[in-house]
């Protein structure tokens, strides 16, 4: 029984298939949007293979098609490509049907409020890995998102974020509650949203934050390039 396989498939299928949506246009950034996934990959997917040795978290074999890359399952190297691009997806979407960026007047003090929670919740939990590495690189990302963009972005990555836990939720709560993946609650806070470890809400984010930066970044610099003058 396949069943993260069709997770994955089912994260993406949508995303894709409306990618091709007049107002969007979503397939005419993928330029930008594929580099990103890849940088976000190449972080996830190491970090998911060391936790992974480690046995801070695992995989149910009953529902996977046996085929591994890095030491992990195809799956879960999947997941690292369908749910960014979905997120990605859910961001442009708001940004082109939603005008006004309605959580900027809030986003620097809640980035200033976790930048400051998230290390002290690390502090205190250090041997609790997943919670403690999964706090610091999301203020550490809090930060350097501030530091390059300020405010520009980060009130509709806030709104993107909120509205992807909808599908998060869905998805991450079949993952868990089955379990598709398993989680050594030695290495977490033990606290769980039914099934799901809180600290999935804050690797999320963090998988989320990383993407949306690069690529912004990406896109403002194919734009600046665009009105440079052309030497003669």
């Amino acid at each position: 029984m396949y069943l993260y396989l069709y997770l994955n498939i089912f994260t993406i299928l949508f995303p894709l298939l409306l990618s091709f949506d007049k107002k969007v246009a979503f397939y005419k950034n993928w330029g930008s949007l594929f580099p990103a996934i890849l940088a976000n990959g190449l972080l996830f997917v190491a970090w998911d293979a060391l936790f992974t040795e480690a046995g801070i978290w695992g995989f149910n074999e009953a529902y996977l098609t046996g085929i591994y890359l890095f030491n992990l399952p195809l799956e879960e190297v999947l997941f690292f490509l369908t749910v960014p691009y979905a997120c990605v997806f859910i961001y442009d979407v708001l940004n082109a049907y939603i005008s006004k960026d309605l959580l900027r007047p809030v986003a620097k003090p809640l980035a200033l409020a976790l930048i400051l929670a998230l290390p002290l919740v690390a502090v205190f939990n250090a041997a609790a890995l997943y919670t403690s590495i999964t706090f610091c690189l999301l203020a550490v990302m809090h930060l350097l998102h501030l530091r390059f963009f300020g405010t520009k972005y980060l009130g509709r990555f806030y709104l993107a974020y909120l509205v992807h836990l909808v599908p998060f939720l869905l998805v991450n709560g079949v993952l868990t509650y089955l379990p598709i993946v398993w989680y050594n609650d030695s290495f977490n806070l033990g606290l769980r949203i039914v099934s799901i470890p809180v600290e999935d809400t804050m690797y999320s984010m963090l998988m989320l934050l990383l993407t949306i930066s690069v690529y912004e970044a990406l896109r403002q610099r194919k734009r600046v390039k665009q009105y440079e003058p052309i030497a003669v």
